[in-house]
């Protein structure tokens, strides 16, 4: 944890990466000049043949973001550095390698799409979720709108929009939204154990699987491609020794 107020922060470690919102007293908000800052490290761990997977998370234990500083809302489209906040949460959905949102506390606003933007959620118990677009008269961007649909379903995607009321963990996960809901000590431990499966799997067809499951949540089914990335790894050395190592009640050691 920094001991003072920054942009997000981006850690590399081995195969896992770590992008943390750092602005705890401020609810972990993200700034105009932060957007540039977030297209380029997800630039670098996408980039990063090392990395396997991707850990967004905020500093301390009250708040996981804010979202987007309110009085930039009006600005979204004419930043100067070209980056906008709609086409940041599809660049953080597009990665090619699986991310986790390790939600540390409560989730506000355009936050809620960076939650959703990600492959898995682990929220903590004693959080909320907020979105208040409504309540401001803000109409919300196609991607966020897409997404709350095809991940929770027409009507929680109207309940949460439409309404605008502070919705309890317990709700929020009965509704779908969280693959994991922990007591705060265990979320580190539960985050953990999810990278290490990803980070145990064979990359390729990890990325491979994410991004056909992505098209196909938006209509966009390429059968062929499907059929050829499963003939391959059925011609794949991997899958032998997963195989392999099956038989023999052993973890598979892929390459």
């Amino acid at each position: 944890m920094s001991d003072q107020a920054s942009a997000p922060l981006l850690t590399i470690d081995g195969a896992r990466a770590t992008l943390r919102f750092n602005r705890p007293r401020e609810h972990n908000r993200i700034d105009p000049s932060d957007l540039p800052v977030l297209a380029a490290q997800l630039q670098q761990v996408a980039g990063a043949p090392e990395v396997a997977v991707l850990v967004i998370t905020g500093t301390g234990d009250k708040t996981f973001s804010s979202g987007y500083t309110l009085e930039a809302l009006v600005n979204l489209q004419t930043e100067p550095h070209g980056v906008t906040w709609d086409g940041l949460m599809d660049q953080i959905e597009d990665l090619p390698i699986p991310t986790i949102a390790a939600m540390n506390g409560s989730i506000y606003g355009g936050a809620t799409d960076i939650a959703l933007a990600c492959d898995f959620r682990v929220g903590v118990t004693g959080s909320r979720f907020v979105m208040p677009a409504t309540k401001i008269g803000l109409h919300y961007y196609p991607g966020a709108m897409r997404r709350y649909v095809e991940r929770l379903g027409l009507p929680a995607a109207k309940r949460l929009f439409l309404l605008g009321r502070p919705t309890p963990c317990e709700q929020m996960q009965q509704l779908g939204f969280y693959d994991a809901l922990v007591h705060p000590g265990e979320l580190q431990r539960e985050v953990d154990a999810m990278v290490q499966t990803l980070i145990d799997s064979p990359r390729d067809v990890v990325r491979s699987m994410k991004r056909h499951l992505n098209l196909i949540a938006r209509g966009q089914l390429d059968a062929p491609a499907i059929q050829a990335a499963y003939v391959a790894s059925q011609r794949s050395d991997n899958l032998k020794e997963g195989l392999a190592a099956l038989r023999e009640k052993r973890s598979p050691k892929f390459k």
